[in-house]
C-alpha cells in the first residue's frame, strides 16, 4: 500500500533525524559529490520504509529502509530480477543493505491513480493489464518467491477481527461468530488454492503503477512479491481500494485479461463464471484482509490516512458476498455487528455510494 503523492518536503538540518542524517551523507559519497546530498521527503508506502527525492540530475529517490523492520537485501534482489524479465522496477543505483539505504531510479510523480478517469482508463488499465501478463509470464525463482500458502492468506483474513472489531471497534467476537467467520474464510482459502499459480506483486494497485509517457509503466512496491493465485493482482488492480469503476466494466475487463492470459498460456482453458467466482473471491480475501490492515496502520503504526479508504473497502466486501449464498452469512454478520460501530468512526462515509465520481 501506498500513500498518495503530496508533493515534496525540503529537509533541512533542523528537521533531521539520525538516520535521515546518515542517509545524506552516505548517497553523497556513493555518488562522489564530495558533499551531503540535499533531500526532499516524498510520499512513503504502508510499510517502515521512507522514500527522499535527491537534488541530482537526473534525480533520484533515496530510501531509509530500516534492516531490523524491513529486508533491503529483498528487495534489490527482487528489483534485479523483475527488470531481468523487462518490468520497469526503479534501477538499484547504489545499496548499503546492511544500514538499509539505496538510491534508486526516479520513476516520477505520475501515479496511475491521478491520471486515471472515464477517457483515460480504457488506455490506462489496457497498459498495465499488458504489464500484469509480462509480470505473470516470469518463471518462478528459487529461494526468491515464497509461496502464497492457505496458512498467509488465513493470517492474513484475520487481521480483520482482532485490528477491525477488537482493536478499532472495541467489539469481540462470540464462539458462533467466530465459527462463521473461519468458515468464510475457508471458502475463499479453497477458491484461492484451486487456482493456476503465477508471479503476485502483492500491490498492483494505482497508487504503486507509474505512467510514463511513451514507455512500460513503473512498477512499485514489489518487495513482497510471492508465488500464488492467478487472479490476485488482477483483483487489486480493477477493485482498486482507492478507486471503482461498475461491475459491468469490471467483469468485461477481467474475462478480456483471461482469454489473454489463456493465448498466453499463462491460463489453461476455464468457464468464464469460474473465472469470475475466482476474481470475486480472490478480491474478497484481499478486501477482509485490508478491513483489518488499515486499522492496523493507524492504531499500530500511527498512520491514519488510510481510514477515509474504509467505506470503498466495505463496499466491495458486501457487494460481493451479497452476490454469493455461500457467503451471505458473512455479509449479513458484518451489517448487523460491524457496521453499526463503523458508522460511529469519524473517517466514516455511507459505503454504499464510496467511489461514486
Amino acid at each position: 500500500m501506498r500513500e498518495p503523492f503530496t508533493g515534496e518536503e525540503s529537509v533541512t538540518k533542523d528537521n533531521t533525524d539520525k538516520r535521515l542524517e546518515a542517509l545524506s551523507q552516505w548517497a553523497g559519497r556513493a555518488l562522489r559529490t564530495g558533499s551531503v546530498l540535499r533531500l526532499w521527503k516524498l510520499a512513503g508506502d504502508a510499510g517502515f520504509r521512507r522514500y527522499f527525492r535527491a537534488g541530482t540530475e537526473p534525480p533520484l529517490v533515496a530510501v531509509d529502509s530500516p534492516p531490523e523492520r524491513t529486508n533491503p537485501a529483498r528487495f534489490v534482489a527482487i528489483a534485479d530480477y523483475l527488470r531481468r524479465y523487462g518490468i520497469h522496477t526503479p534501477m538499484v543505483v547504489a545499496a548499503d543493505v546492511e544500514r538499509g539505504f539505496m538510491l534508486l531510479e526516479d520513476l516520477g510523480d505520475k501515479q496511475l491513480l491521478g491520471q486515471l478517469n472515464d477517457d483515460s482508463v480504457e488506455t490506462l488499465y489496457a497498459e498495465m493489464l499488458s504489464e500484469l501478463l509480462c509480470l505473470q509470464q516470469i518463471p518462478p525463482a528459487e529461494n526468491l518467491l515464497p509461496c502464497y500458502s492457505r496458512e498467509l492468506l488465513l493470517m492474513e483474513m484475520r487481521i480483520l477481527p482482532e485490528w477491525l472489531a477488537n482493536r478499532l471497534l472495541g467489539y469481540s467476537l462470540d464462539t458462533a461468530e467466530e465459527q462463521l467467520v473461519e468458515q468464510t474464510f475457508a471458502l475463499l482459502l479453497d477458491s484461492a488454492c484451486e487456482q493456476p499459480k503465477v508471479l503476485v506483486h502483492r500491490d498492483y494497485h494505482s497508487r504503486n503503477l507509474m505512467v510514463r509517457d511513451g514507455e512500460r509503466p513503473g512498477v512499485l512496491d514489489f518487495q513482497d512479491a510471492v508465488w500464488g493465485p492467478v487472479t490476485y493482482d488482477l483483483a487489486s488492480l480493477l477493485r482498486d481500494c482507492y478507486i471503482r469503476w461498475p461491475r459491468e466494466r469490471v467483469e468485461h475487463w477481467a474475462l478480456t485479461y483471461a482469454a489473454t492470459a489463456e493465448a498466453a498460456g499463462v491460463l489453461e482453458p476455464v468457464q468464464p463464471g469460474t473465472f469470475l467466482r475466482w476474481f470475486d473471491w480472490m478480491g474478497l480475501q484481499r478486501h477482509i484482509k485490508v478491513l483489518g490492515l488499515f486499522p492496523r496502520l493507524y492504531l499500530r503504526d500511527g498512520k491514519p490516512g488510510y481510514l477515509p479508504d474504509l467505506p470503498l473497502v466495505i463496499r466491495y466486501t458486501l457487494e460481493v458476498s451479497d452476490r454469493y449464498p455461500e457467503l451471505r452469512p458473512f455479509a449479513d454478520w458484518f451489517r448487523e455487528r460491524l457496521l453499526p460501530l463503523v458508522e460511529r468512526q469519524e473517517w466514516y462515509r455511507d459505503y454504499r455510494s464510496a467511489g461514486n465520481r
